[in-house]
């Protein structure tokens, strides 16, 4: 990774990019791990990501003129493209302006939606905790 600051922690993330996207991510980020007390934010590949266990969930990322965000799914793109006709959607991921107000109802379907792709998976993964 040349030239580019290795980030320890997401608030390290967060403080490298510029405040309107920090505020954008970190509301997203929210968002998102209000889903589940098992999820874990965690830097993978440089960036912010959501995990379950060592299943990947969530990423996002910031660039100069959106925030690209990922449920590490194309089903899940593929099944949400109507709720996600206002962004650009690419096969893996969906672009959103850089000051959006975070769509938490959207955020959290995309993830269960992304849960439920992985409870029925093959791979062996942790069983989550029922709510209490």
């Amino acid at each position: 990774m040349s030239g580019a600051a290795k980030h320890l922690t997401i608030e390290a993330y967060l403080g490298s990019v510029e405040p309107v996207k920090a505020r954008t991510l970190r509301s997203i980020i929210q968002s998102i791990l209000s889903t589940s007390d098992e999820l874990e934010g965690v830097i993978a590949w440089n960036v912010p990501q959501i995990r379950l266990g060592r299943h990947y969930v969530f990423g996002l990322c910031a660039y100069k003129n959106h925030l690209t965000l990922a449920p590490w799914s194309p089903h899940v793109i593929e099944a949400f493209r109507p709720r996600l006709s206002p962004f650009v959607v690419r096969k893996n991921c969906f672009l959103v302006p850089v000051d959006w107000q975070a769509d938490a109802p959207l955020l959290i379907d995309l993830v269960k939606a992304r849960l439920a792709e992985l409870d029925e998976s093959p791979v062996p993964r942790p069983k989550r905790r029922s709510p209490q």
